[in-house]
């Protein structure tokens, strides 16, 4: 039996660059994705977690609270145009990781492995990436900085250095 691979802290930071290199660079989201997937071990939440921590960051960023709440609806459309959801289940993890980092940012548990133990196919980190760009998106158009800016801001908190 092959020994499991246990993510360590290294796979973290390296999952935390190459999420907001490619953000901040405004590469291809499936592309990221495919590198992201490189990184994920078979049957763990990994990187997945690590990327609604930076979602739930993001969301800090951004400025959304009680007093200045972000309007929900719609979403996806507005800060992820590029990419379209089909179908419930896809809607439905979206929804969930979109929630999860806001859970996240409130200090909630948002039980992760409770949730991704029942989807077909476990890829968190797809929709954790997705719900990452989104509130990069949403603390970009906030505050009046570009994306990049957003993602250094969210690098340096992980004390993590982006590529020039």
């Amino acid at each position: 039996m092959a020994k499991r691979h246990v993510p360590t802290e290294q796979d973290r930071l390296d999952a935390i660059r190459v999420a907001l290199s490619g953000i901040a660079a405004g590469r291809d989201v499936d592309g990221i994705v495919r590198e992201l997937a490189v990184l994920q071990p078979a049957n763990d939440t990994f990187p997945g977690e690590v990327l609604l921590e930076l979602a739930a960051d993001a969301i800090e960023l951004s400025g959304v609270s009680r007093a200045e709440p972000l309007d929900y609806s719609g979403i996806r459309e507005r800060f992820l145009p590029e990419v379209e959801f089909r179908g419930r289940y896809e809607r439905h993890k979206s929804h969930y990781a979109l929630r999860a980092a806001g859970l996240i940012a409130a200090g909630i548990d948002p039980a992760v492995l409770d949730e991704v133990a029942h989807w077909q196919h476990l890829d968190p980190h797809v929709w954790a990436f997705y719900a990452l760009v989104i509130f990069v998106r949403v603390a970009a158009e906030r505050t009046g900085r570009s994306a990049a800016e957003v993602c250094t801001a969210l690098a340096e908190r992980h004390d993590v250095t982006l590529p020039a």
